[in-house]
């Protein structure tokens, strides 16, 4: 039975060669010279320290350049509210999402469902299968998902004939 996964992944390579840029660039413009500013990458989550909030949205606006540059969606950037850490100085927190969450795999799930495609979804983890009978089902079901679901950069791979 053919069938495909909906996925939603960043290349986390780009995203860390992103940061680097970002990180080179900030440490050589002159308007953060002899400030706090930086940016670093754990795991999944960038962090961003700045002397203020109109630094952090430069640093931010610097990150998302890169990021589209390389080729990496920045609807995968989760910003969270920056956070005061002592004195004058802040941070903010910026999670890169991977894996599609429970309540977006259950709207692809109802979306699929809702339309009279011939086809079934399943939620698999951080994945979502779409099986079906034909090959020109599964394309339609692409098609919907991508026009309905604007807001993820959702991804369609392992397709199976």
């Amino acid at each position: 039975m053919p069938s495909f996964d909906t996925v939603l992944e960043a290349d986390f390579v780009e995203v860390k060669n992103a940061v680097d840029q970002a990180a080179r660039e900030i440490g050589t413009r002159f308007d953060f010279k002899g400030t706090s500013a930086a940016i670093e990458l754990k795991d999944k989550e960038i962090t961003i320290f700045g002397d203020a909030d109109f630094q952090l949205q430069q640093i931010e606006d610097i990150l998302r350049n890169k990021l589209t540059k390389r080729g990496v969606d920045v609807r995968f950037l989760d910003l969270s509210d920056p956070e005061k850490i002592g004195g004058d100085k802040v941070k903010q927190l910026v999670k890169v999402r991977n894996g599609v969450a429970t309540e977006d795999g259950k709207k692809i799930q109802q979306l699929i469902k809702g339309s009279k495609i011939k086809v079934q979804a399943a939620i698999q983890g951080d994945s979502v299968r779409v099986s079906g009978g034909k090959r020109d089902d599964l394309q339609a079901a692409i098609a919907l998902i991508r026009d309905q679901m604007k807001d993820l950069p959702l991804s369609f791979n392992n397709f199976r004939d």
